[in-house]
Order: C-alpha cells, then sequence, then structure tokens
C-alpha cells in the first residue's frame, strides 16, 4: 500500500496539516499509522467528513456577504484564515476586535452555529451601520432604496452633485449629528461605500470623509437580500464601538479571536488607506502584540494578520521581532487599493497564530 505524509494529505484536501493530524489521532482516517513522530495516509484515503460543520452549522444555510467594500477587507485571503478556525474542543466563542467589513465575521456566521460573538471597531461610523443593520433594517432599505432609484439613472455630472451633496450631509450628521440620525447616517455610509473610489473610507485631519466618487455604471446600493441576512445574523452578535482593548473580558479560553489591525505600512504612501482619525503606529502595533501576549496566556487561540514589511525591506524584522513567541506565515495576496492600476499586484502578507 502506497502512503502519503499530513503534509500531502492536507494539500490534497485543503485543510491544515494540524487537522490531519487530529483526524489521524481521533481515528478517523482509515488505516491512516504512527511512522517515527509524523503520520503517514494510506494514498486511497478519503477525506473525512469535517465533524466540526456538522455540530456547528446552522440549519437555515444562509451564506451572508460583507455589506460594504472594505479597504483591507479579508475576502481573498479567507482560503488561508479558514484553515485556522478552531471550532472544536470547546471553541464555542469568536471575537473580532477590528472587524472593518467582516469579511472572516460573515464567513464564520454563514458557517458555525457559535455560542456567543463579539464585534468591534473604533470607527463610530462603521459601528452604527451594523448596529443599525441589526436593530433597524427595514427603516434602513426604504432609505437605501430611494437613494438607489434616485441616483443610478443621472448622467455622470449630476451623479457627482449628488454624491457630494450625500457627502456633506454624512460628514454634517458625522460631526453634529445624535442618535436621532442614526439610521439615516447609517444608509449614508452605505450609499457612500458603494459610490465611492474604491469603496474606501478615508478622513481628514478634522474627522470629515473625503473620498472622491468612484466610477461604477449600475452600483448595488440596497442589496436587500443580502442586508436582510446580515441583520438575522447580527442578533446574536455583541457590537461594540471601542479600542480592541474592550474585548479582553469577553476573550477566555474558548474563544476564537482574529485580529486585522490597520496595516502597518509598507511604502511612504500607503497611509493613505488609513481609515480613521487615529493613526496605529509601530508603538501601537507593539502594544498589540502584548495584548496577544495577554489573551494567549488565558489560553485563547489567536489570529493576526498584517502586512509584511519585507515587500519593501527585506532586512525589516518588525513583526517577526514583536511576535517571535508566535507562528509566522506569509501568504500571498493582491493590493487592491492603489490609484495606479499598474502598481496593483501580488505581495506577502502575514498571518501570525499562537497555536
Amino acid at each position: 500500500m502506497e502512503y502519503m505524509s499530513a503534509r500531502e494529505a492536507a494539500d490534497k484536501w485543503g485543510i491544515s496539516q494540524r487537522r490531519v493530524a487530529v483526524l489521524c489521532s481521533e481515528n478517523r482516517i482509515n488505516k491512516a499509522q504512527m511512522l517515527g513522530n509524523m503520520w503517514v495516509i494510506p494514498i486511497s484515503a478519503q477525506k473525512p467528513i469535517d465533524a466540526r460543520s456538522i455540530r456547528y452549522n446552522k440549519t437555515d444555510g444562509k451564506k451572508v456577504k460583507p455589506f460594504l467594500k472594505w479597504a483591507g477587507g479579508k475576502g481573498q485571503l479567507l482560503s488561508e484564515i479558514e484553515k485556522y478556525y478552531p471550532f472544536e474542543n470547546g471553541i464555542t466563542k469568536y471575537a473580532e476586535p477590528f472587524v472593518g467589513g467582516g469579511a472572516v465575521l460573515f464567513d464564520i456566521l454563514s458557517k458555525y452555529n457559535l455560542k456567543e460573538i463579539y464585534i468591534s471597531d473604533i470607527n463610530a461610523e462603521l459601528i452604527n451601520t451594523y448596529q443599525i443593520i441589526k436593530d433597524n433594517i427595514d427603516e434602513l432599505i426604504k432609505l437605501l432604496a430611494v437613494m438607489q432609484n434616485e441616483f443610478v439613472p443621472l448622467c455622470t455630472d449630476n451623479r457627482r452633485a449628488y454624491y457630494l451633496s450625500k457627502r456633506e450631509r454624512f460628514n454634517n450628521l458625522k460631526i453634529n449629528g445624535n442618535e436621532s440620525v442614526n439610521i439615516e447616517k447609517a444608509a449614508l455610509m452605505i450609499f457612500l461605500n458603494k459610490t465611492c473610489f474604491n469603496g474606501l473610507y478615508r478622513v481628514n485631519k478634522k474627522g470629515l470623509f473625503n473620498v472622491p466618487m468612484g466610477s461604477y455604471k449600475n452600483p448595488m446600493i440596497c442589496d436587500e437580500a443580502n442586508l436582510q441576512a446580515v441583520s438575522e445574523k447580527l442578533q446574536n452578535v455583541t457590537i461594540v464601538c471601542g479600542d480592541y482593548r474592550k474585548s479582553a473580558d469577553f476573550i477566555d479560553k474558548n474563544t476564537f479571536v482574529y485580529f486585522d489591525p490597520p496595516y502597518r505600512p509598507i511604502t511612504d504612501t500607503a497611509s493613505f488607506t488609513a481609515y480613521t482619525e487615529n493613526l496605529f503606529n509601530d508603538g501601537e502595533q507593539i502594544e498589540l502584540a502584548g495584548f496577544v501576549d495577554e489573551m494567549h496566556k488565558k489560553g485563547a487561540r489567536v489570529v493576526i494578520s498584517n502586512s509584511d514589511p519585507k515587500n519593501s525591506n527585506t532586512e525589516d524584522d518588525f513583526f517577526d521581532n514583536i511576535y517571535s513567541a508566535h507562528k509566522i506565515k506569509r501568504v500571498e495576496a493582491t493590493r487592491m487599493i492603489n490609484c495606479n492600476s499598474e502598481a496593483r499586484g501580488k505581495i506577502k502578507e502575514l498571518l501570525i497564530s499562537n497555536f
């Protein structure tokens, strides 16, 4: 009988090598055996049905996707990140303290029925939008439908005038508004995201959203079906506006935590993609690494993503140093946010884990 290694089985089945080892240790792969200190598996062996999915999968079968386009969104890395999902052996909670567009969140919500989920972000307008989708979905959809019907038929010049008027209204509510305008503010957030350049959320030093209009022939401003599905999935999610440190009380040994902080710029101009009024500099990155160590001591399973400084300087060991106690994997991604399409291309990003 011919055999393959655990790594070869992992590549063949599209799962992690550690997952193959777990399946072998649980006697779920027929005729798998230990050879020295490694598992070997018959080449003819079939991938076992994933009991984790059977245990945690929601019965409604509804798939949800991010309701915003988001700079730095993790949709393209999901196939890598999902290899770390540890929803077994008591891991029944999920925390995402830099939720952003929520690509990982919605992937998990689509696949697993977890006991508790916590999301947060320091971007108040983003968190307001999550909260309104959770609590006031019908009113939100009505406003978005009006905007879509008004905006789409317009010529380019009139679209630009309409866009600028909505951007001015959004900034006015952002600076001077109160809770009574939260639904309108959420609708404007989605409208601007769907019609601005590259779905970018950028503010100036005064905190005003200043992204120009993008070029879209027929933007989907009101995706009613997905918004309704997202609203349903968010009903059991705790939504918090604030610093990642607020998640400390939620996180315990039963929690999988994904940290996706603002990326460390790999070029001098990369900060163009900054999306809050607060910079996340090297000092903040080091503080986050310390917080990760604290959560590691609690027994949480943690994954962190960030840019790889070695894309521009092979001698830059910043993340290798601050996360030296953890495992660092370099994965390929595509740089999407750039005014110059020729500057977009394949780069390396980091996935850091404590397990």
